[in-house]
């Protein structure tokens, strides 16, 4: 019933083609037994099957459906039949006008007919645009190809030219050579296709139509097998009809398959050339073994042993290989610690779902008080319980759903197809799995989270929705326990003690209008007071509020990811004004510039590629440019330090601010890539102990950890004469503060620069 039923669904042609197929089979079978009827039904399956094949492949041709580099394909493939039809047709009437001949019955139509569907087949396959390929590629598709034409070479020479050599006939020899060297031809070129890939024509139907045409090719080796015992049979009644069948199956295939792109995972080698040479050696060792060679049975043997070993572990290195890449693939698409995606594949996750039509939602989640977790039981116990969060995360989400880790305590879902109704299903099924306290190495932490909801729909700004659902979870931690909600637009975030309780669309709106700007505070020697180096620092000339300093609205622009633009604009122009003192001044202008970066501009993939161009831009020496990040900030960087390392590799310096207020300040030494650090305000300020009496103060400690690890160290929060004369006598050589300038504006600073005057410096 089954195969009845697949019957009916195909096509007219592809029915009638099975059919004739199925009456030449058995009308082949009982003459191979005895000769029965008119040697006339024996060739009649050859000009129907041909005519058969040509409508099949004129079908797939008009299917609109197909691209046009398809329908060309099979357009030209229908003609080839057509030919071939017409060259055995001539062949049938040939042997049927001349039954006492013998031989191959090469004649001139038929040699012309089937030289023309040869040619007609390589065009239709120069035709196929093929996929990109490098030369190392093209390189071995060609070595393969080779190797099958010299494995079809040496079947075709041992059962049809060696024997046609061993005639008189002349014609039959000429014959011969010119099919052997159509064929060869034929196979080389398939063998190219196969090998190339199946961008424009389905990969079964081309699987199919390179084993018909290669059965057509080589069948007349099988000549030799009927002609003893058979005169009055032909291997082509029964090939030709075979090779119709399967090419309209090609065709068949063609028209039905989906019209989308390849995914499936392709083999890192062809097993083509390798089954060439393996039929090869099974013709070697059937000549060898059952014939009078003596002792040449064991070196063919062995010869062969070898070769297939030899061919195993080939495979299997070919096997190991693909391994590895399948491995460093979803290790460049996957969090290290938890497997799930990382942000680079959530992103490319998130762009797909923004890219079909219809609503999406993006769930962010934030781990409440994790730091205390790490800070109390430590990093190891800290990464064990993201582990379990994570596969309670992937365990509750739905099947098209992404789980992904943005990095730290960072998780985000991607809800396709959700609208805001859905979400919250969603999100209350994560949000119910982490509400079980975790067992970690003996510890019994209670997990808690806030989730911050963003619905959009098809296409969103992606970085928009993050920012939204940002937005949303810092709401939510405002409420007890694991909670979620959903971004709204009347949402708003307090912007530190100040009370400017503004809105992040008011600081998106600053950044782009120029509302913010820098100030520079001056870096001096302690030595001799010389102007050395300047930090550019951000501020909000707020419409309501007035200049806002960086503690109103940075802590916002964190949470929201605004921190991104206003990060950039702040390089940006730092090293614009720096380029313009630099070209005025020269050696009077600072001669390096510390500029802050925060840890969430470090985790996008670009910010060394942006930095670099910024530089080039103004010309600026990556050598005389310091970033800065904070001790706190740099033990949740994780996989930013690669973009730290990134950043030193093309000069800059990177400098470690508010150094001795962490928990892990010795650790960040050895693990964190810096090269400055700068002692903090409050061991500045600390008094200097009485001669005799209690401990040398931090900053002793400091500088000579700094001089010991070759660090260069800069003394911040410098207030007073006596703390500058304090810090130059420890080995401070590099200070800032009050004392010698507050921040200022670029013009103030340039005019310092022009009439400084070192006064109120120790020396």
């Amino acid at each position: 019933m089954g195969a009845l039923r697949r019957l009916r669904a195909m096509s007219g042609p592809m029915r009638a083609s099975c059919l004739v197929l199925a009456a030449c089979t058995t009308w082949f079978l009982v003459n191979l037994v005895t000769p029965v009827g008119p040697p006339v039904l024996l060739w009649l399956p050859t000009p129907a099957g041909a005519l058969l094949l040509t409508a099949a492949f004129r079908r797939t041709a008009r299917t609109m459906t197909l691209p046009a580099p398809t329908r060309r394909f099979w357009g030209h493939l229908s003609l080839a039949a057509l030919c071939v039809g017409v060259a055995h047709t001539a062949q049938a009437i040939d042997v049927l006008t001349h039954p006492d001949v013998g031989g191959a019955y090469n004649g001139p139509v038929l040699l012309a007919f089937d030289s023309a569907a040869v040619l007609l087949i390589l065009y239709a396959l120069y035709r196929l645009p093929l996929s990109r390929r490098s030369a190392g590629e093209r390189l071995r598709v060609a070595l393969d190809g080779g190797t099958v034409v010299a494995g079809a070479a040496v079947f075709i020479w041992h059962f049809q030219t060696r024997v046609a050599l061993r005639t008189d006939n002349r014609n039959e020899v000429l014959g011969s050579l010119i099919l052997g060297v159509l064929a060869l031809v034929v196979v080389l070129a398939v063998a190219k296709v196969m090998l190339s890939g199946y961008e424009f024509i389905d990969k079964s139907a081309l699987q199919w139509l390179a084993f018909s045409i290669f059965y057509g090719a080589t069948n007349s080796m099988l000549q030799p097998l009927l002609a003893p015992g058979h005169p009055h049979l032909m291997s082509t009644q029964l090939s030709i009809p075979v090779v119709c069948c399967l090419a309209a199956w090609a065709a068949e295939r063609e028209r039905g398959a989906p019209r989308k792109a390849v995914t499936a995972k392709r083999r890192p080698f062809s097993l083509v050339p390798y089954a060439a040479v393996a039929a090869v050696y099974v013709l070697l060792v059937l000549e060898t073994w059952f014939g009078d060679h003596g002792d040449e049975k064991m070196l063919v043997l062995g010869a062969v042993t070898l070769t297939a070993l030899v061919m195993v572990r080939q495979v299997a290195a070919f096997v190991d290989n693909g391994r590895l890449l399948a491995r460093l693939d979803h290790n460049a698409t996957h969090d290290a610690l938890t497997q799930l995606p990382n942000r680079a594949l959530f992103g490319q996750r998130l762009q797909q779902a923004l890219r079909e039509p219809g609503p999406v939602s993006v769930a962010l989640i934030d781990l409440d008080d994790f730091k205390e977790v790490n800070d109390t039981l430590g990093h190891e116990v800290g990464d064990l319980l993201l582990v379990e969060v994570a596969r309670r995360l992937a365990g509750r989400a739905g099947a098209a759903d992404t789980v992904a880790r943005l990095g730290g305590d960072e998780f985000v879902v991607v809800l396709p197809g959700a609208d805001p109704a859905a979400a919250s299903l969603a999100v209350e099924r994560l949000a119910d799995a982490l509400r079980a306290p975790a067992v970690v190495n003996g510890h019994e932490l209670p997990i808690s989270a806030s989730i911050g909801i963003a619905d959009g729909r098809d296409g969103d700004d992606p970085s928009l929705l993050l920012r939204r659902a940002d937005i949303a979870m810092y709401a939510a931690k405002r409420l007890t326990g694991t909670a979620y909600l959903h971004y709204d637009c009347a949402m708003s975030e307090l912007g530190g003690e100040t009370g400017a309780g503004d809105h992040p669309s008011q600081l998106r709106e600053a950044i782009d209008s120029g509302r913010c700007f820098l100030v520079y505070q001056p870096i001096v020697s302690l030595d001799d007071g010389r102007l050395v180096g300047a930090e550019a620092l951000v501020r909000w000339d707020h419409p309501v509020h007035g200049v806002l300093p960086p503690d109103a609205f940075i802590p916002l622009a964190e949470r929201t990811g605004l921190i991104v633009p206003l990060g950039r604009f702040v390089f940006a122009d730092a090293c614009r004004q720096f380029a313009a003192w630099d070209a005025r001044h020269g050696a009077a202008a600072p001669a390096v510039l510390n500029i802050n970066v925060s840890p969430r501009e470090l985790r996008e993939a670009d910010y060394a590629g942006f930095v670099a161009e910024t530089l080039t831009l103004h010309a600026v020496d990556p050598a005389r440019i310091v970033l800065e990040i904070t001790e706190s900030m740099a033990l949740t960087l994780g996989p930013a330090t690669a973009t730290l390392e990134r950043l030193r590799a093309l000069g800059l310096r990177i400098s470690l601010d508010d150094f001795g207020t962490g928990s892990s300040t010795l650790r960040l030494l050895h693990d964190c890539p810096v090269d400055e650090v700068k002692l903090d305000r409050s061991f500045t300020q600390a008094p200097a102990p009485a001669s005799g009496e209690g401990r040398p103060p931090v900053a002793a400690a400091v500088i000579q950890l700094a001089q010991a690890l070759r660090l260069h160290a800069v003394a911040e929060g410098v207030e007073t004469p006596e703390q500058a004369e304090q810090l130059r006598s420890l080995g401070y050589r590099s200070a800032q503060g009050y004392h010698f300038a507050r921040p200022v504006p670029a013009a103030q600073l340039t005019e310092w620069m022009t009439d400084r005057a070192p006064t109120g410096v120790a020396t």
